[in-house]
């Protein structure tokens, strides 16, 4: 039996669990499927953007002196010799006392050095009525003036959106270079759990964790496999994870690892490349980390609280390092409590509450028990109450971790 380490800090287990989970190897995807993964390497432009001179606005293209002085009351007329619809690319140079009707996105004529907007003019295809002066440059995109050629116009580590995959395309790139989705088994252990929508014989409950933990690996950009349900017998435990082991990057279990009997998790994997042992965070103390079968693993405790909260501190940051964040950590604020809470002595509890933005205080929801799924599912925000601190009082102030 291994010797448990105890008294680990949360952020000293948090660290081990980033240490333990690799990071991802980098590989080419096409656009549609990058949408929140990491860029791994530079982008640099191929072209310029805008790749030429073009309008930007519906309307005639002039030179600016040949419309100096145009006003409604004294408008100026001049012939239009040629239409530029968007896409063309025969395009004339303009002469001088003339005009080109012009598109959108069109390219400029040489000579021209100015839109004027539709709007002021009588739309003549002829002849034109021009009713305003414009100077030069005005209403016309130049090449380059976005982004020059040679440019990095997305840097490593960028997370990718909607923006940062526009940009990409517009630059004629078709795929980039990213961290691929973490491929995470899922496995809940328990003789007593049952599917949601099958019916509940007593003594049973329905299995909630590899739904949540399924759906936080998702959130993040990961692939999550369930593996449902391994009864608590450790030779078909054993069995299960090590045919699915080659296709992981990480095994999350919860529930069996606590110190009592029947701990499946701990009797199939202590000893086994895997390390069991307290941290010091209410709710969520008991915790087991370490590599079987060559697939990094992380237990989580059963109690749906702990393993979400679990989840939360220690794995989700691990992944999104994985992934190749930068910034991994939640945002973070401070509020004064409107309930007076108690705390166990030289552990850090997590308590959920409510916090709206911009307002001084914070409602703590439900209490700090590790079954209470309902007021973790109500909350937007954990209450962290440090391992020095037994008590706090109503109006006290305290450090928010928001999960919204």
């Amino acid at each position: 039996m291994t010797v448990a380490r105890r008294g680990l800090t949360p952020r000293e287990y948090r660290q081990e669990i980033v240490d333990l989970v690799p990071r991802l190897p980098v590989a080419p995807r096409p656009l549609g499927r990058c949408v929140g993964l990491v860029l791994a390497e530079d982008v640099v432009s191929g072209v310029s953007l805008p790749p030429f001179d073009n309008s930007a606005m519906d309307g005639y293209a002039v030179r600016a002196s040949d419309v100096a002085g145009a006003s409604a009351d004294q408008p100026v007329r001049l012939p239009v010799a040629d239409d530029i619809p968007a896409g063309r690319v025969d395009v004339r140079p303009l002469a001088p006392g003339t005009t080109q009707r012009i598109m959108t996105g069109a390219p400029m004529p040489a000579g021209a050095d100015a839109v004027v907007q539709v709007e002021h003019t009588d739309g003549g295809t002829d002849v034109v009525r021009i009713d305003v002066s414009v100077t030069e440059r005005t209403h016309v995109r130049f090449s380059g003036e976005d982004v020059a050629v040679g440019t990095v116009v997305l840097r490593a580590g960028t997370v990718l959106h909607a923006p940062q995959l526009g940009l990409a395309a517009a630059i004629g790139v078709g795929e980039l270079p990213v961290r691929r989705p973490p491929r995470v088994l899922v496995l809940s252990t328990g003789s007593e759990l049952v599917a949601p929508g099958e019916p509940l014989p007593p003594g049973h409950i329905y299995e909630s964790n590899s739904v949540f933990l399924a759906a936080a690996v998702q959130e993040i950009g990961g692939e999550a496999t369930v593996l449902r349900f391994v009864p608590d017998d450790v030779d078909a435990f054993r069995s299960t994870i090590a045919a699915h082991a080659a296709e992981a990057d990480l095994l999350i279990t919860s529930g069996g690892v606590s110190a009592g009997a029947y701990e499946v998790v701990k009797d199939a994997l202590d000893g086994h490349g895997v390390e069991f042992v307290r941290v010091a965070v209410q709710p969520g103390g008991p915790q087991g980390r370490g590599v079987f079968e060559g697939l990094p693993v992380v237990t989580l405790p059963g109690n749906p609280v702990s393993a979400a909260l679990s989840f939360e501190l220690f794995v989700r940051p691990a992944l999104l390092t994985a992934l190749g964040h930068t910034g991994v950590d939640r945002a973070r604020t401070r509020a004064k409590t409107t309930v007076a809470m108690s705390s166990p002595s030289g552990r850090v509890q997590y308590r959920r509450g409510c916090h709206d933005a911009g307002q001084v205080e914070v409602v703590p929801v439900g209490g700090p028990g590790s079954h209470l799924l309902a007021s973790f599912a109500a909350s937007n925000c954990l209450i962290e109450i440090p391992a020095g601190v037994d008590r706090v009082e109503v109006g006290d102030e305290v450090d928010l971790v928001l999960l919204d």
